[in-house]
């Protein structure tokens, strides 16, 4: 697995290469604007080209974009849903700037809608976005999450609608995430675990779709439902399950990507961790 983690682009995009250097990383995934923002002004060509040198420079091997976190491509209000479309196409045309590779979203919250009118509403949303963006080369990552409140894609069966929905399987892939998998029920804790539930994932979606992981421990126990990261070995799931993810053969050339607490001091202690199993 090639190992890296989510860095900060405080200062321009430019910088997140050099993070990834610091820790001695091949991969990376950053925000390409404010998370928090709607709106942000337009990426600087010249940011552009300092960021696709640095990359270049610092060997780093993947990138990945994670959308903002106010974007809900099934809102039930055409104000939110149509706020949520052009972010999210505005995500799609950053990456594609920084030849990002990947772009990971979180499928949303239906909002009591129900799920079944929520996975709809997700496919519309990015069915529309596919053709708004044809010549876009960015693949999109739906990630599975913990199913915290209203949120869609804590079931595997999730994830394979949207893609059955969307129906453009060369612009789709997904991402894994570990606490949340965890947290939605799918027990990776040993060996017997661990086989049974990328068995059940290769069954359902299909192991040919998996570009990405997020490697998180949780904070919550199995089911919990609740998104909480910790950091490796110390959570809820324990040191063996990415012992068995980080020997598995068929993810050995697939980005893995923290998201625990502490950042750069934190990811150093981990990726630590991770370079001993």
């Amino acid at each position: 697995m090639i190992l890296g983690a989510h860095v900060s682009t405080s200062g321009g995009v430019s910088k997140a290469p050099l993070h990834a250097k610091t820790l001695r990383t091949h991969a990376f995934q950053i925000f390409t604007k404010n998370q928090n923002r709607w709106k942000q002004k337009a990426l600087d060509n010249k940011e552009i080209d300092r960021y696709l040198k640095n990359c270049e420079e610092c060997g780093i091997r993947y990138t990945v974009a994670h959308d903002s976190y106010l974007i809900n491509l099934c809102a039930i209000t055409d104000e939110k849903l149509n706020r949520s479309r052009e972010a999210f196409l505005d995500e799609i045309t950053r990456a594609d700037q920084l030849q990002i590779p990947y772009l990971v979203t979180h499928p949303g919250s239906h909002m009591k809608s129900g799920e079944e009118i929520g996975l709809k509403r997700v496919a519309e949303s990015v069915r529309i976005l596919f053709d708004q963006t044809p010549d876009a080369k960015v693949r999109v990552l739906l990630e599975t999450t913990a199913g915290q409140g209203s949120n869609l894609g804590y079931r595997f069966e999730h994830i394979a609608e949207l893609i059955r929905l969307i129906d453009c399987d060369e612009r789709l892939g997904v991402c894994v995430d570990t606490c949340h998998i965890f947290a939605a029920g799918y027990d990776i804790r040993d060996k017997d675990a661990y086989d049974k539930v990328f068995q059940e994932f290769d069954d359902v979606i299909g192991l040919d779709k998996l570009y990405a992981f997020h490697l998180n421990d949780s904070k919550k126990d199995l089911t919990s439902r609740v998104d909480r990261h910790e950091n490796i070995g110390d959570g809820k799931i324990g040191i063996e399950a990415f012992r068995l993810l980080l020997n598995d053969k068929r993810f050995a050339d697939i980005p893995g990507l923290l998201e625990t607490p502490g950042e750069m001091e934190g990811y150093a202690k981990n990726l630590e961790v991770l370079g001993i199993l």
